[in-house]
């Protein structure tokens, strides 16, 4: 099924807390299609080519939310990026909090995401990686839940979004 940007963005606009892992279900599309449908500014597409600048600089943000959903579950863990490493087809994090082993080949997209959150319309900053077949790979949220982010946090994230912008 093919859905054009603008009825993506309308029924974005119907309800602007909706996950995007929702509205991606609800249109039949992969959610890497409302990403990049979303309206002003919302998701700024970054360069998947640089995907581990980008997770190195995540252990700079000490405590994240990191969202991991496929068809049948979904985890969340809070943690701290950092001891990474490399082994096969794997990016390793492996820290106390975080223990990711990244299919580094699979990212096909990542995003720079400032959107109202899904519980109570408090504007959330998160960096979303996406796989090559267009479904959320993972989720990284430097603010979530009731908190608007700290203004060195929030600066941090855009001075991230602008370092790692796809090329045009």
């Amino acid at each position: 099924m093919s859905v054009a940007p603008q009825e993506i963005r309308a029924a974005f606009e119907r309800d602007r807390k909706k996950m995007t892992v929702q509205l991606a279900r609800e249109l039949g599309v992969p959610e890497v299609e409302i990403m990049r449908a979303l309206p002003g500014g919302l998701a700024t597409e970054l360069d998947v080519t640089r995907w581990e600048g980008l997770l190195r600089a995540l252990a700079d943000f000490q405590n994240v939310h990191v969202i991991l959903t496929n068809g049948s579950a979904t985890l969340e863990a809070f943690g701290t990026f950092g001891n990474f490493s490399t082994f096969g087809e794997y990016f390793n994090v492996q820290t106390k909090s975080l223990d990711m082993h990244i299919r580094y080949r699979e990212l096909g997209a990542i995003f720079a995401v400032e959107k109202p959150g899904h519980l109570d319309g408090v504007n959330t900053l998160s960096f979303q990686f996406y796989g090559r077949d267009g479904a959320a790979a993972f989720k990284v949220f430097l603010s979530f839940g009731g908190k608007p982010a700290p203004p060195e946090r929030a600066d941090r994230f855009a001075r991230l979004r602008d370092e790692f912008r796809k090329p045009l």
